[in-house]
């Protein structure tokens, strides 16, 4: 960075649980913090005319605008902060138009705090690379820094679309599921519902607790974790 104020950064996300986690995991990487929250693309705008922003944390489903379409007026309207875009979308033809609209990075859903990690060091290593480049080398690295692959979001042998359907049946069980629950209410097998729900716990989305039946060992109960 060129000077010593951290990095502000808006959350523009509508799902009020994933807003909370996300201005959280901004606020654990050192040189950022979030300025504020905005659930739809009207809160950001407003939030915009009221709060000086350098990076926005942009959900591209928003409810009442494309997250592109926002960043398409905001540029129009003067505003010239940064976007690193959260989508599920996997369509490329989005990522082509995200980049002529300051869309400096993109994370799918669902991420890990070590990856948007990754890519806000990456960010501010970049903002940091200041001054006259001395020849195409050195255009080259500091690109390079931005664009450069993050750690696995995901450990081994756990897939996103998986992840996002448990993490879906969990988010609407108001009472929380076991992993039996869960393994029927997607289709997969108890093992392998009982691995995504303990990653879920190791990344804060969840927590656990015993549930004791009328015999037998008690099951593991998980519920959805419903703020940071």
């Amino acid at each position: 960075m060129t000077d010593d104020r951290p990095i502000r950064v808006l959350v523009v996300e509508d799902d009020p649980v994933a807003a909370d986690a996300h201005v959280m995991y901004v606020g654990r990487v050192p040189g950022f913090v979030a300025v504020g929250k905005a659930h739809t693309g009207a809160e950001a705008r407003r939030a915009l005319e009221r709060t000086p922003v350098d990076l926005l944390l942009l959900d591209l489903h928003l409810p009442d605008v494309h997250g592109l379409q926002l960043a398409r007026s905001l540029r129009a309207a003067g505003h010239h902060a940064d976007v690193i875009a959260v989508t599920s979308a996997r369509d490329l033809a989005v990522v082509r138009e995200g980049v002529s609209l300051g869309v400096v990075q993109y994370v799918l859903k669902p991420f890990t705090f070590a990856t948007l990690r990754d890519r806000l060091v990456r960010y501010a290593e970049f903002r940091a690379a200041a001054g006259e480049a001395s020849g195409q080398a050195e255009v080259d690295r500091a690109l390079a820094v931005l664009r450069a692959p993050g750690p696995s979001a995901l450990p081994k042998g756990l897939s996103a679309p998986t992840l996002e359907r448990v993490s879906v049946a969990l988010r609407d069980a108001g009472e929380g599921l076991t992993a039996t629950g869960a393994a029927e209410a997607v289709g997969i097998s108890r093992i392998t519902a009982r691995r995504y729900l303990e990653h879920l716990v190791d990344t804060g989305r969840a927590a656990r607790r015993p549930q004791y039946g009328a015999v037998g060992r008690p099951e593991l109960q998980y519920r959805w974790v419903t703020g940071p």
